[in-house]
């Protein structure tokens, strides 16, 4: 939980990431069905047009989502699943 404008990390353990997988990004907006947010491999990335980033360590275990400027309209529930 945060307030708007202040950034806010979600952090994600996965216990046995494979070379491959990826890390599926879910929202869930009130009142609405979850939507795919973001998919990341390995790395860091930044979502274009955004000032969201991305990241998995360098060993797989953990995955990191940053909503570095978050608005009330991102409000929601975020989910994080590992797939291939």
């Amino acid at each position: 939980e945060t307030t708007e404008g202040t950034g806010i990390t979600i952090t994600c353990s996965h216990s046995h990431k494979l070379k491959g997988e990826y890390i599926h990004f879910y929202r869930h907006l009130p009142g609405r069905a979850p939507e795919l947010f973001a998919v990341i491999s390995r790395g860091f990335q930044s979502m274009p047009g955004s000032a969201v980033y991305l990241s998995v360590s360098k060993d797989g275990s953990s995955s990191s989502l940053w909503l570095a400027g978050p608005r009330r309209g991102d409000a929601a529930v975020y989910y994080c699943a590992l797939g291939g």
